[in-house]
């Protein structure tokens, strides 16, 4: 049996929607954030020594990290389902949006939260200099190159339907995080149409709502 350590509003449900994809079955193990800090409870030190979420333990191996979990998943229960043939056009592309979706895509939409919610922790003597500070950090870098990013998927999605081409693979699921929290935070969805189009139909998808039905309330904000 499949079980998946799973964290509120966290990259985790990605790992239940893939597996809902696959018709796998699996155990949710939940872990709740601290209300006040937001962040993981000291159980999952337990299960990984960096204390976060997705983990997954599949008989007995154990996978960290969003993308080695999807590319572990894929290469040991999908049978080349979700997954272009390698070598193609469309199997380089999987690969790109694969590791891009973490390895640049969510940098700036994490310095985006950090900037945001810095004014609101700070001491209130010195609140309105790290106000002043988060805000020119915000304009001068981060919400350019937020900018820059959406506008880069926005115009990958005129070449075709999804991003690694004209089928659904697992690279929308790993897109999905960083476009979903951008929608939040970075773009209005009437400005980017064909981003707009992509959060509809993978919503739509039986798979997606079974995983959100298993994994609880989800919030990206």
């Amino acid at each position: 049996m499949i079980i998946v350590h799973h964290l509120n509003d966290s990259r985790s449900q990605r790992v239940l929607w893939l597996l809902e994809e696959l018709g796998l079955p699996y155990e949710v193990k939940r872990y709740q954030r601290d209300a006040q800090t937001m962040l993981a409870p000291p159980e999952l030190k337990a299960i990984h020594p960096l204390g976060k979420s997705p983990v997954v333990d599949d008989g007995d191996v154990r996978v960290a990290e969003t993308g080695a979990i999807i590319e572990h998943l894929l290469d040991t229960h999908a049978n080349g389902r979700l997954r272009p043939p390698p070598r193609t056009p469309e199997g380089r592309r999987f690969t790109y949006w694969l590791h891009y979706a973490e390895g640049s895509a969510m940098p700036p939409l994490l310095l985006k939260l950090i900037f945001g919610q810095l004014p609101k922790r700070a001491p209130g003597l010195v609140r309105p200099i790290v106000n002043g500070v988060a805000a020119k950090a915000q304009s001068g870098f981060i919400d350019p190159q937020l900018k820059a990013h959406a506008n880069f998927w926005e115009t990958e999605l005129t070449k075709s339907e999804w991003f690694a081409g004209d089928a659904f693979t697992a690279a929308d699921i790993m897109m999905s995080f960083p476009v979903e929290t951008a929608a939040q935070r970075a773009f209005r969805r009437q400005d980017r149409p064909r981003l707009d189009a992509f959060l509809s139909r993978i919503h739509a998808r039986p798979a997606y709502q079974r995983a959100l039905e298993r994994g609880g309330p989800y919030a990206y904000s």
